[in-house]
């Protein structure tokens, strides 16, 4: 786990350039880059920018660290569900 970890950190920084936020222009990057086989329309712009805006809770048009993790805690919550089931059995 600590190596999850440090991979989803370093990617992070990475595609920031070592800033405190990624860009719209990184976070498509790195979305398409690191995301494309766990979530869909990666490869869209569009969808992109409108997934940057749901993250965007500030507005300032950039994805802080906190916003990018609510995106990973979301994709791991959602992988989690798939896995196990657990979605349906909470819809009953």
């Amino acid at each position: 786990m600590e190596a999850a970890i440090k991979t989803v950190v370093m990617q992070f920084v990475k595609s920031s350039r070592g800033k405190e936020n990624l860009g719209s222009s990184n976070f498509q990057k790195l979305v398409q880059s690191q995301l494309g086989n766990i979530m869909s329309d990666t490869e869209s712009s569009s969808s992109v920018k409108e997934m940057m805006r749901g993250l965007d809770d500030n507005q300032d048009g950039k994805v802080s660290f906190q916003e990018y993790m609510n995106l990973v805690g979301y994709l791991a919550t959602s992988l989690s569900e798939r896995k196990t089931g657990t979605q349906n059995a909470d819809n009953n």
